[in-house]
This record gives structure tokens, sequence and C-alpha cells, in this order.
């Protein structure tokens, strides 16, 4: 379950390829396109690029390239095309995508970068060459051989939001108690030197944790717990893949279900945690702190 992908805006379904098309909102950092598709069993490579433009004689530029190729060596390789020459490759090995399998692609749009976050692994480089303000308008082109991936495309523009103190340690009570349907969204930047940081739902009345989120970059868990009757409990560590890493934005997408919280980073579901306060609408607070610098917060 994609819980960040029930808001996004402007989604293209099925489109045929290659793909040319503009994205119609400004790109400013916090920005997420999000690219959804199957590798067939032939691929050789496929390419999601930002491009300025869609000009072909001369090329337009593109701020980001990004470039899977399965042929010989597996390996993603990023970069950017200024004046119609390329810069230098930044390439990785460690490759998520696998032919005849499904995927995912999410690219972050920060100040001086892009990041690509993908349900596996935790960053994929992020080349720093393009600049965003020049991406009018705003494009994404993708393409494969004998055109046969067919991602979905969407977008959505990130707002900013001044009616809150962004310092830490922070407390906020929500706009209205936790119940099932109920959606909380914390978005932050990770500190460069971080060792953790922590997002708890907490009962204001007992002062009862419900949901204790405590990710420790020192040594890459993602711990979760509860604090009842002045007590904690047993904690759950077990996830797929740590989605945390310093210097990183990040979205976190807490769901809550009947039975269990849902937890997703950045468009990609993490974990599910089971209800061990039962009193669900006594939950009205949300609490905050560790090495981050808090963005954003809301809930509906």
């Amino acid at each position: 379950m994609m819980l960040s992908l029930n808001n996004l805006q402007n989604v293209i379904y099925n489109p045929m390829i290659p793909y040319v098309g503009t994205i119609s909102e400004q790109l400013d950092p916090g920005s997420l396109i999000v690219i959804r598709g199957h590798v067939p069993s032939d691929a050789d490579r496929f390419q999601v690029d930002l491009q300025c433009g869609s000009s072909i004689k001369p090329r337009a530029d593109v701020a980001f390239h990004f470039n899977p190729r399965f042929k010989k060596t597996n390996c993603i390789v990023c970069n950017t095309l200024i004046n119609e020459k390329w810069g230098w490759e930044e390439i990785t090995y460690d490759m998520p995508f696998k032919k005849e399998k499904s995927f995912e692609i999410v690219i972050m749009v920060l100040k001086d970068k892009f990041q690509v976050q993908k349900s596996g692994i935790s960053q994929l480089p992020s080349n720093r060459e393009g600049d965003i303000s020049k991406i009018v308008p705003k494009t994404v082109y993708t393409k494969s051989r004998d055109s046969t991936v067919n991602p979905t495309l969407t977008s959505t523009k990130i707002l900013p939001t001044n009616s809150f103190s962004k310092t830490l340690p922070f407390e906020a009570r929500l706009n209205s108690p936790m119940g099932p349907g109920r959606t909380v969204v914390v978005k932050g930047e990770v500190h460069t030197d971080a060792k953790g940081f922590n997002v708890d739902l907490v009962s204001g009345k007992s002062r009862d944790i419900a949901l204790h989120l405590n990710p420790r970059l020192n040594i890459k868990a993602f711990v979760r717990n509860s604090f009842l009757q002045e007590a904690w409990g047993e904690e759950e560590r077990n996830i797929t893949c740590f989605p945390f890493s310093p210097g990183m934005y990040f979205e976190m997408i807490i769901y809550c279900d009947v039975r269990e919280f849902k937890v997703a980073i950045n468009g990609v579901h993490s974990l599910e945690y089971k209800h061990r306060f039962k009193e669900l609408g006594r939950i009205d607070m949300l609490a905050i702190d560790g090495d981050i610098h808090l963005l954003e917060v809301r809930s509906w």
C-alpha cells in the first residue's frame, strides 16, 4: 500500500512510450515525481529525464538523467546534459530493478540535487549539476527498448507550512483525535550527523505513547514501541530496508487502520504496528524530537 500516492496530482496512466509531457506545476524544492512501471524480460535499459523543454535540435538541457542499465553490468547511471554536452556520470551498482518485476521510483527535488528513493535501497546517486529553475516547461521523458516499459507518471507539490513552530522538541494537539482512517504527515530533513529521532502519537490525558517511531541512523534500526502505564513495552525492529540516511529529505505518512498503524516513508510502505493502546479516540497529541529539521506537519 503506497500511502503517499493517494493525494498526488496530475496523474498520467499508461502513457505511450517514448513519452514526453509537461509537468504543470513549478518544480520547487520539496516537489515529488513518482513513476510506476514494469521492466520487460528483454529490456536493455530505460531512462527518466527531467528536461528543460522538449526541443530535439538542439537537444533540450536535461537537468536530471536517471538511467538503469541491464545489459552486461547491472547499474544505474545519473547525469546532466547542458548545451548538448553530458557531465560526469554518477554510477551505482546497487541495482534494485529486475527484469519482469514492477517498480516505483520517487524523485524528490531538493535545493541543490535530485534525490531518488526506491524500495529496497535508501538512496541512489543525486546529481548536483541540474538547475531546477531552468526546467520551464517542466518535462518528464521516459523510454525503453521496444517501448515496453509503461510507467504511470505522477507529480505533487509539497506546500510550505509556516503556521507552527518548527523548533524541537515539538508537541501539538491533532486537529481531531486518532481513529480508523485518520492520517498524520511529518516532513523533515535529517541532519547530516544524525544519530536518531522520534515521532510519537500520544494520549494527552494519560501521557501514554500509543506509537513511538524511532529511526536510529547510527545502527540503522527503525524501532517501534509503546509507553503504557509508565512502562515501555517490547520493541519491534523487523524491517525489510532501513529507509533513512543522513542529509535526506523525508515524508513520513502514518495511517491509522482498525487494527494497526501503517507507516510509509517517501511513498514506500515501510511497516505495520498493531495497536497496543486500544482507545484510539484518546490519542490526540503529536510529539517530535531528535536530529532532524522539521519542515511540515499535517493531519486529516
